[in-house]
C-alpha cells in the first residue's frame, strides 16, 4: 500500500474540523479532471513494464499479468491521496474561502475551467517548451556577446 504517513505528520501540526476537510475534499473532487491518481498508476505500471521487459524481453506476458494483479491492489485507494490533498487545502484556506472556491467551481464558469484545465495545461506546457528553447539559445548568444565585448571569445 502507498504510505501517506509522512504527509499525515505534516498536516497534524494543525487540527482541522471534519467539516473543513470535507469542504476541501469537495474542491479536490471538483477539480480532479486529470485523474492524477489513475494517471500516476498507469505511468508507474508502464515504467515498471519497460524496465523489466528491457532487462528480459522473454517475460513480457508474465510481467503484464503481474502488473495487472498489482494494479488491482491499488483500486479503491484513491481516496487516501485525495484526503491528503484536501487536508493541504484545508490548512491553507479558511472555511469561508473554501466555500467561495467550491461555489465558483460548481458554477458554469468554474465547471468549464475545471473541464478545460487539462487541455489548457498541455497547451501551456508546449508554449513553455518553445519559450525555454528560444530563451536558452538567445541567452547563450547574449552571454557570448557580452564576453566578446570584454575581449573573451568562446
Amino acid at each position: 500500500m502507498l504510505g501517506f504517513a509522512g504527509q499525515v505528520s505534516l498536516t497534524q501540526a494543525q487540527e482541522l474540523s471534519p467539516e473543513h476537510v470535507a469542504l476541501a475534499r469537495k474542491y479536490v473532487d471538483l477539480t480532479d479532471r486529470a485523474a492524477i491518481y489513475e494517471v500516476s498508476l498507469v505511468s508507474t505500471a508502464v515504467e515498471t513494464m519497460n524496465t523489466l521487459v528491457r532487462q528480459n524481453p522473454g517475460v513480457l506476458e508474465p510481467v503484464n499479468t503481474a502488473i495487472e494483479k498489482v494494479l488491482d491492489t491499488y483500486k479503491g485507494n484513491k481516496g487516501q491521496l485525495m484526503d491528503q490533498f484536501a487536508r493541504v487545502y484545508a490548512l491553507n484556506f479558511s472555511m469561508e474561502e473554501l466555500q467561495q472556491i467550491v461555489a465558483f467551481y460548481e458554477s458554469p464558469v468554474g465547471l468549464k475551467l475545471s473541464a478545460s484545465n487539462t487541455a489548457i495545461n498541455g497547451s501551456l506546457q508546449r508554449v513553455m517548451s518553445v519559450f525555454e528553447v528560444n530563451l536558452k539559445q538567445e541567452f547563450f548568444a547574449k552571454v557570448r556577446a557580452e564576453l566578446k565585448a570584454n575581449g573573451i571569445t568562446l
